[in-house]
């Protein structure tokens, strides 16, 4: 009987969903994330979909995936290969079984292996199994013909059926890890609570594939439980990246006492924090939806006189916006600018993550340009990202440059809430009383050298600021040579002096024969290679760097220190580039993969290993 099956208990596992891009794998992978961070388990996710805005069904090109790693205790990456294969097409399972490891459970929906759907995966024979060579346990279930049986009394056309297929594969990876489907239901519930028909279906349907694994044991011979282990108390939810970096510009914007503003145009894989703060109007929240990303830049720059301004783009739209930013620039007004990177050039590969953008984010604009660059290091540390990049803006009276990737923002974690009393004040420099009818806008405190700020409407305090060079001391327009040398100096020497944490030195920082040096969503990858390295006796360290302009004051001091320094990088040697411009005589080994892809932490592994072992 199946209440007399082996339960197994797991340190961690990985699982991933994918089937067509009409399929509902995103849907899948969160609402068994979800389930997973609720219960008290680490996540991480990557959800890794097509560029196609809706590739033909049953293409390859046209398959999505949503991947994601469930620990006891802490996990870093959404895992090199997965222990569970869901594969809901003959397509899904032709471009995703790479990603499987020898020792996988795979979960397939016959249905949709019929003669048409080989063809289209480009099988040759009818029996795919047999054809890849595939040795794993494979449930080989007609899911679609039971979703159509179990919702046979609920008059659904059969499109409209077949749309929960994904809630079935749901319920079988829910039975398979001991899941509480309670969580789910209303996680669905939720989800779909302006359409409660469709959510009775889909509560009914991941039931019956639930119910399916219980009742047949599904050609396997264990069922699996991942208990927690490390649950620091509080309340956790499962968020992406870029839900965290709206809540991290909410909270900036109430430690302030300011109202936010958001101005932009959508595209992809930034549109989702425009989507999130337009819910929030209760809060505050102003966000404007703009014809292109310059004016996304520029009605932001006017909310910037009086608000916390944030535009949101990913690496195209900071081309177009650049020449707004450096209006920002030469006003030296506080706003933050998102970039959540993408692989390019031009359009790209727009669903895809890279960290390709560095170097247009320190130097891609005209005219001598400085702005702060801060990059996040996971989905959940984006809100600490966004609050500091807000931070920085607001009480240093400059733009700034909060770098995330495709990676980090759709991605997801368990992320304990956090709560807003234990955040640094946020304490913008504003004009006092004994400035009042002698206030000129580029007055500065001598320490820091940052300009007053003055809000419009201010009596006393009537100032112009524009896109031409202005006086120093009064002002005015100015085009004196002396006074622009002044003027570009002090903008890059504020920036320059913005206080920053140091770099920390993760792993072996005594002793370590390589240090491995990243920056932004890389950390997970590299943290873990690091972490599997030492556990095999190597001596190695990590130093992850999340501000970038201006570096930690012991960057020179941390990166000289060690025989032999890596640099890692989803790019072809940005940020190697800026170290060795940053510091003398600094000439580390690089790694570098533009591919669209994370970091295989195996891969890594063997690459740093050669480098000691030479």
């Amino acid at each position: 009987m199946a209440n007399d099956m082996m339960v197994k208990e797991l340190e961690q596992v990985v699982v991933r969903f994918s089937g067509d891009s009409g399929d509902g794998m995103q849907l899948a992978g969160n609402i068994f994330s979800t389930v997973s961070a609720t219960v008290g388990n680490d996540i991480s996710t990557f959800p890794d979909y097509p560029a196609d805005i809706r590739a033909p069904q049953g293409s390859l090109t046209g398959v999505s995936g949503f991947q994601v790693h469930i620990g006891a205790e802490k996990v870093y990456t959404p895992g090199d290969k997965c222990d569970v294969l869901v594969a809901m097409n003959a397509a899904a399972l032709k471009t995703q079984y790479k990603f499987a490891k020898s020792t996988a459970c795979i979960i397939i929906d016959t249905d949709a292996f019929q003669k048409s759907d080989l063809e289209k995966a480009a099988f040759k024979t009818d029996n795919p199994i047999e054809e890849m060579g595939i040795k794993q346990d494979v449930i080989a279930a007609p899911i679609s013909k039971m979703v159509k049986d179990c919702l046979a009394d609920t008059g659904m056309d059969n499109k409209s059926m077949l749309k929960c297929r994904n809630m079935f594969a749901v319920g079988l990876v829910c039975w398979l890890f001991n899941r509480d489907l309670k969580i789910a239901e209303d996680f669905i519930r939720e989800k779909f609570a302006k359409k409660p028909e469709i959510a009775g279906a889909n509560i009914k349907v991941i039931h019956a594939g639930y119910d399916y694994g219980h009742n047949t044991h599904a050609s396997v011979a264990h069922t699996y439980k991942i208990e927690s282990k490390t649950t620091v108390p509080g309340r956790y939810m499962d968020i992406t990246g870029n839900k965290a970096t709206a809540y991290g510009f909410i909270a900036a914007a109430e430690k302030a006492g300011l109202k936010l503003f958001l101005g932009s145009y959508p595209i992809t894989p930034a549109t989702d924090v425009l989507h999130e703060l337009s819910k929030h109007k209760s809060l505050g929240v102003m966000t404007v939806q703009c014809e292109d990303e310059i004016s996304g830049c520029a009605t932001s720059i006017g909310a910037a006189f009086g608000a916390l301004a944030v535009t949101s783009t990913s690496g195209p739209g900071v081309c177009l916006k650049s020449e707004a930013m450096n209006l920002a620039v030469i006003t030296e007004l506080p706003l933050v600018v998102l970039d959540v990177q993408r692989g390019g050039p031009s359009t790209g590969l727009p669903t895809k993550s890279e960290q390709t953008d560095l170097l247009q984010a320190l130097f891609g604009r005209n005219g001598e340009s400085p702005m702060p660059v801060i990059a996040a290091s996971s989905p959940t540390s984006c809100f600490d990202a966004a609050y500091m990049a807000s931070k920085i803006a607001l009480e240093h009276m400059t733009p700034v440059v909060l770098l995330t990737d495709g990676f980090v923002a759709n991605g997801s974690g368990a992320w304990k809430l956090p709560k807003l009393a234990d955040y640094p004040a946020i304490t913008p420099p504003y004009v006092t009383s004994e400035m009042k009818d002698n206030y000129t806008p580029y007055k500065r405190n001598p320490e820091t050298g940052v300009r007053y700020w003055a809000i419009p409407g201010q009596e006393g305090y009537m100032h112009i600021l524009g896109g031409l060079e202005k006086d120093s001391n009064t002002g005015a327009i100015s085009t004196d040579p002396e006074n622009h040398d002044l003027m570009c100096h002090l903008r890059a020497e504020k920036v320059a002096k913005i206080p920053v944490p140091d770099v920390e030195v993760q792993g072996c920082a005594d002793d370590a024969d390589l240090l491995i040096v990243g920056f932004g969503g890389t950390y997970g990858h590299l943290y873990s290679a690091m972490e599997e390295m030492n556990k095999a006796g190597k001596k190695v360290a990590l130093a992850h760097f999340t501000y970038l302009n201006p570096l930690p004051k012991n960057t020179e001091t941390v990166l000289k220190k060690y025989k032999k320094v890596v640099v890692a990088e989803q790019n072809l040697g940005q940020f190697a580039g800026y170290l060795r411009m940053k510091i003398d005589n600094f000439t580390p080994y690089q790694f570098n993969e533009v591919k669209g892809q994370p970091f295989v932490v195996a891969e890594l592994v063997a690459a740093f290993n050669k480098l000691i072992d030479n």
